[in-house]
């Protein structure tokens, strides 16, 4: 007999997965969008003090949702690194070419 307990549980982990993928992605175009922005004004890819308060904004959320604050952290800052990394690369297509002709 299948344990119909364990099926639910594992069906909302799913459903609750599925959604942070799609808020992710959501996510992500607006920080590509960021990215763009600064990129097109010569804005550095990173922002250290936004991302300090998002970080302390995040912990604060994690607490009053008995979330692990640690955990929260460090799924930020993944994401923030993801972020920058993008970032950094659209600058750097942004860059011309010194030396090469434009194609």
């Amino acid at each position: 007999m299948p344990d119909t307990t364990l099926q639910r549980f594992r069906q909302s982990i799913d459903n609750i997965d599925a959604a942070l993928v799609f808020l992710l992605a959501e996510r992500f175009k607006v920080t590509q969008a960021v990215g763009r922005y600064k990129a097109e004004e010569g804005l550095p890819p990173a922002d250290p003090g936004r991302e300090e308060s998002q970080i302390a904004r995040l912990r604060a959320l994690a607490r009053d949702a008995d979330l692990d604050p640690e955990f929260s952290e460090k799924f930020l800052r993944f994401i923030i690194d993801e972020v920058i990394r993008h970032h950094q690369s659209m600058q750097d297509d942004a860059e011309p070419n010194e030396g090469r002709p434009d194609a």
